[in-house]
């Protein structure tokens, strides 16, 4: 017997065809679809598997569906979480250079960048923020934290992988429409949900809460309703690592004087071998307390008039605590001849072995000095960061209106804000263990190098303050809002095979920026660099610190509590807003984007499909700073220079950007027999850039006619895409699929080096009248990209409890600039089984992605290892109203790893483990 539609599907049809509210279909991602399908009653894992699938089935674009039951079976705790195990989905932990950690921070499609990839919460843009400093100010994307939406919120999640005109522009690879419950889809007149639980984190070994409620009202007449969910969930984190900071340096042949290196005379085969700078023991700790809410009203005024008003609400405090004991090995090693034995590989020191100094005049170096010999070994970085947190909201007010018989219309206004704050670091660099020797080995990438720091590591003795610093920035509060208003319209025919036509406008104002920043240094006024003025208390790495990680290196280290950090700095630091205004990390993006859509939907016998046009036009303005040459005199410099920061002179330069653009798309959708499905597409989707590639800070040398910074000159990625694929539901709950794909990026966002013009400070100020120059300056610019890719589909039911499911998919990207695409994992591929009865329910699932390009660390690329992650949920329904669940995150214990390039060569970069977690909940319904 041939399998066409289950009930459920049929259910949905005949919704769709008789709603009187003139509903969208399925594939828009609407909240309103999620209500159709909450009125068919289906529970547990196999019906939420039904569903899925039964949406994926109808929908007249290429999509993957997750459903709410989906969510509370699987192993997720945020929305990121749950996604990773779709096809051609990839996750990652960081968003900037913080390295990796133990929850899914962010989510790309097909082997992109996260910030290609478009995140809307009910078909809505939403505010982010991030709780880490250098994504707050330095790498400064498009793309949504995750970290601030739990799984909870959640009734169904839509990834779109083939675009239409009717979804806002955004995703050039795609877009995921998280849609949130709504009051009157529940079945009941009154709902009541708490879940109550804990968390167990194995490498901190502490036990936090976790607690998420809700309440949901609607009148007899059904036309009345009020949903309320809160939620609060804290956890501690612990990070084991090892860091290689800077990268690797170049042992020079000559001193910066030019007189010749005295190394190479005894050393000559150690010209120009690269060395790891600053190899470091990193030890992270954090505590996230995530809160937050839901409420929601809706009102169904007359038969064909529903208003609502939505809101959202997620904060993470994100107070934290990293520490990095590093062998400070560019103080040393290119002046200083290692010990015999040492190993030189393909132009890298692999092995070497430095001996204690007792002759100042060997690390003299070239500026030598009667102190020389106090040159440290090490230096010791300890940064608190109290207060650190991110924030998301939305407030929603939204109308359907059916108009006529025929003409439904729909409204939306709104408004999102997200803040990602640093309001204080806390910071203490130290010189440590000088001329106290060092040594390392290195095993390749994937391994920890195993490394020595001669010397007391176990207590503050013999620190150096006056051989390090007092940084930090102070103050940092970055924002990320938009207002909108959109009205979308679908009109019905009767007969032929045009079966609806959707047209709307949609207006937004959409603001990044980060205004205000203060970097703290020294307080020259105090004794600041005098060892005996700092604490002797102190306490100490935790005894199994690195033990994942395998190598050997300084582990017993002493630390000072972040208590103890803040006094020093509020001793010794200097934090005044004018003198140590730090105007590099300022950025003001603004963008009004205006669009307009018409979409044809047809249909036929046995086939369907849409096609139609986009047109967007986005008005920018980019507001960042260019640094004024410290050597004019003030009557010299540009006109609207700003004075007074230690960091130089700096002229605030707005610039302004106007670009429209069409984008066209069709779909196609052909049942070849009752259970197979063929699906063609073609599109042009639009991603606009990343906002501190826009907005970086400018530095220029009027000397040599060189820079670096930001390009607000730059043009949006606008990416042709072209998909297919074809979809067996060989039985119920079944899926056999394959697709192909491919996006080709015009205008594809990489760093290059360009000619451009600036205004030459130094030759204006000898002209006396403005003289503009070429600059060669090292700044993102647009290239030419393309990705295209395989992706494989399987889940089959075995028996009434059991299930299966895998997937699988090959990306290779290819770019035109000079550095490869960001975040193309070759490989990923999904493996999971389940089991369910009406007591009990388990799934097992395991995912894995290849090694991707992970960004810039100062001057070098940095790649991320391939990675696998196993989890696991176990459920028991005690009875109708009350259920028990155990769900193991990371349970095999992943290292996080990564590996720099330069020159072609890749080198061991960091390494992190982050250990597992076990949540345990008990879940109540009444």
């Amino acid at each position: 017997m041939t399998y066409r539609k289950s009930v459920l599907s049929a259910a949905i049809v005949t919704c769709l065809a008789f709603n009187a509210q003139a509903q969208e279909s399925t594939d828009t991602g609407s909240q309103e679809d999620a209500t159709d399908l909450e009125t068919v009653t289906v529970v547990g894992i196999r019906g939420s598997v039904q569903r899925s699938l039964d949406t994926k089935r109808e929908a007249q674009s290429h999509v993957e569906v997750v459903t709410a039951e989906d969510i509370g079976k699987l192993p997720a705790k945020n929305v990121a979480d749950t996604l990773q195990r779709l096809p051609g989905v990839n996750i990652s932990s960081s968003s900037a250079t913080e390295g990796g950690f133990d929850e899914s921070d962010r989510i790309s499609l097909r082997g992109t960048s996260p910030s290609l990839t478009q995140t809307l919460v009910n078909g809505h843009t939403v505010g982010t923020g991030d709780w880490f400093v250098l994504s707050q100010v330095q790498t400064v994307g498009r793309s949504v934290s995750y970290s601030l939406l739990p799984a909870e919120i959640v009734s169904q999640v839509v990834v779109h992988k083939t675009s239409q005109a009717k979804l806002t522009e955004g995703g050039s690879a795609g877009s995921v429409d998280i849609i949130t419950r709504r009051p009157l889809q529940f079945a009941d007149n009154l709902t009541l949900e708490a879940t109550v639980g804990g968390v167990y984190a194995d490498l901190p070994s502490e036990t936090d809460p976790q607690f998420n409620g809700l309440f949901n009202w609607k009148n007899d007449a059904g036309n009345v309703g009020v949903l309320f969910q809160a939620f609060y969930e804290k956890r501690s984190l612990r990070r084991d690592g090892q860091e290689v900071v800077g990268g690797y340096g170049s042992i020079p042949t000559t001193l910066p004087d030019g007189s010749p290196n005295p190394l190479m005379a005894t050393n000559p085969d150690l010209a120009n071998v690269l060395y790891p700078n600053l190899t470091g023991s990193v030890l992270f700790e954090q505590e996230r307390e995530r809160k937050g809410g839901v409420l929601d009203i809706q009102v169904k005024a007359t038969d064909n008039l529903t208003l609502g008003l939505s809101g959202f609400y997620s904060k993470l405090e994100a107070d934290n605590y990293n520490r990095n004991y590093m062998m400070w090995a560019s103080r040393f090693v290119p002046f200083l001849a290692p010990q015999a034995g040492y190993q030189v590989v393909d132009g890298v020191l692999t092995n070497a072995q430095y001996a204690q100094v007792t002759d100042p005049g060997l690390l003299c170096g070239p500026n030598p000095t009667d102190t020389c010999m106090s040159t440290p070994f090490g230096v010791y970085d300890q940064i608190s960061r109290p207060g650190a947190s991110s924030e998301s909201k939305y407030l929603t007010l939204d109308a359907d209106w059916q108009a006529t018989d025929n003409l439904g219309i729909k409204f939306q206004a709104g408004t999102t804000e997200g803040h990602g704050r640093s309001p204080t670091q806390d910071v203490m660099e130290l010189g440590i263990n000088a001329g106290a020797g060092a040594g390392w080995a290195m095993h390749g990438i994937g391994n920890a190098i195993d490394w020595h720091l001669g010397g007391d590591n176990a207590s503050p003795s013999g620190i150096r303050p006056q051989d390090g610093w007092i940084f930090g920035g102070q103050g940092i509060d970055a924002l990320d809002e938009e207002q909108w208003a959109q009205a979308d319209a679908e009109l019905f025919f009767s007969g032929g095979a045009l079966a609806t036509l959707d047209f709307g406008v949609r207006y937004a104002e959409h603001t990044r920026e980060n205004l205000f920043e203060v970097a703290q240094g020294p307080n020259f006024d105090t004794d600041w660099q005098n060892p005996a003025n700092y604490p002797t208390a102190h306490q100490n790495y935790p005894g199994d610190f690195g033990s994942d990680i395998g190598g050997s290196f300084p582990s017993d280290i002493w630390y000072w509590t972040p208590e103890q950090l803040a006094a020093i700095n509020a001793q010794f630091a200097n934090r005044d807003p004018v003198e140590r205004f730090f105007w590099q990390d300022l950025y003001s993006v603004k963008e009004k984007a205006s669009a307009a859509y018409v979409q044809a939907n047809f249909q036929g016998d046995r086939w369907s499909g849409n096609v139609g046009l986009r047109y967007v036009r986005t008005q920018q303005r980019t507001l960042s700073n260019v640094g004024v040459n410290p050597n004019l005199a003030p009557e010299d410099q540009p006109e609207g220079t700003v004075n007074g920061s230690a960091f130089g002179p700096y002229l605030p330069t707005l610039v302004r950007k106007t670009y429209n653009e069409l984008l066209p798309s069709a779909n196609f959708k052909y049942e070849l027999s009752d259970d197979l499905v063929l699906r063609l597409a073609a599109s042009k989707t639009l991603t606009r850039p990343d906002y501190s590639a826009l907005a970086g800070a400018v530095s220029l040398d009027d000397l040599t006619h060189t820079g670096s910074g930001g390009n607000p000159d730059l043009d949006p990625i606008v990416s042709t895409n072209l998909d297919a694929s074809l979809e067996w539901y060989f039985a119920p709950r079944a899926l056999l699929a394959a697709s192909i794909f491919q996006m080709d990026m015009n205008d594809y966002v990489a760093f290059g080096t360009d000619t451009r013009q600036y205004l030459d400070q130094a030759a204006s100020a000898a002209a006396g009248e403005d003289v503009f120059a070429d600059y060669q300056v090292s700044i993102p610019v647009n290239t030419d990209a393309k990705v295209k890719g395989v992706e494989l589909t399987y889940e089959q039911p075995i028996g009434e409890n059991f299930g299966v499911a895998a997937n699988y998919t090959y990306a290779d990207s290819d770019s035109d600039g000079v550095k490869p695409v960001f975040g193309t994992s070759k490989n990923t591929y999904n493996v999971s089984g389940y089991y369910e009865s009406d007591r009990f329910n388990a799934r097992l699932s395991y995912t894995h992605r290849s090694e991707f390009y992970a960004g810039v660390s100062r001057t070098d690329d940095f790649f991320q290892e391939s990675v696998g992650n196993l989890a696991l949920s176990l459920g028991y329904n005690v009875n109708d109203w009350m259920s028990i669940s155990l769900d193991g995150l990371n349970l095999n214990n992943p290292e996080l790893k990564y590996y720099s390039e330069r020159d072609g060569m890749a080198l061991p970069y960091a390494i992190y483990s982050n250990g597992r977690q076990y949540y345990l909940n008990f879940r109540f319904k009444f």
